[in-house]
């Protein structure tokens, strides 16, 4: 048998090397999950306005988000509420309800993005379909007023027309819509009890103090 130079022997060696390397690493890169499914939940103060009538159970949305290669689709599906009710959806920083469901004490939604309308059929249901980046990446930066990137790894919805809220007691009106005269938060997502994160992030990283969202 003809012997192996050492030259040969390190040069093998480097190569297996760099292919198991580089499978690892393709393998990190893929162990993200390709979809998650979560709930949005009410605002309880305005449930007799979403509901289709007084007493009925509380409105129910769904949403899928399907990872894709240059960005991800999210499905959002509405049931169980008031027949033509229409909402805005945007991802937003911060969610005012805990992961318990209890208000929080910062009622603020920080950044928020908008994203799509709902609109509610006669059926009470709705649904949309958004595709941009979503899981574990979505952000916001503006240098000119000093905001660093900013995740946006929640979701809420506001009422379109202020007046389907009034009989719940709001009044006034909120930015929240293309013509910024929108009504309350109506349904929103909650925080992960562990990592205080929203669902939009499925691959967080906890540290001492606070959990962040491998991107």
């Amino acid at each position: 048998m003809p012997a192996i130079s050492l030259r040969a022997r390190v040069f093998a060696g480097v190569a297996a090397a760099a292919v198991i390397g580089s499978t690892a690493a393709a393998a990190a890169a893929t162990s993200k999950v390709d979809s998650t499914t979560f709930q949005m939940f009410a605002q309880t103060s305005l449930v007799n306005c979403l509901a289709p009538s007084p007493g009925a159970p509380t409105p129910q949305v769904r949403v899928t988000v399907d990872r894709g290669d240059l960005n991800d689709t999210a499905t959002v599906r509405l049931r169980g509420f008031k027949p033509g009710l229409g909402f805005d959806l945007f991802t937003i920083q911060h969610s005012p309800q805990t992961a318990t469901g209890a208000r929080d004490p910062n009622p603020s939604v920080g950044l928020a993005w908008y994203q799509t309308d709902l609109q509610v059929g006669q059926d009470g249901t709705g649904h949309a379909r958004i595709r941009t980046v979503l899981l574990d990446q979505i952000f916001g930066v503006d240098k000119d007023v000093s905001l660093a990137p900013t995740n946006t790894f929640h979701l809420g919805f506001w009422f379109n027309n202020p007046s389907d809220a009034a009989s719940c007691g709001f009044t006034g009106s909120t930015p929240f819509n293309g013509e910024h005269h929108a009504g309350p938060l109506a349904f929103v997502t909650r925080p992960n009890a562990v990592t205080n994160l929203g669902p939009l992030c499925t691959d967080p990283s906890l540290g001492n103090n606070s959990a962040t969202c491998n991107p």
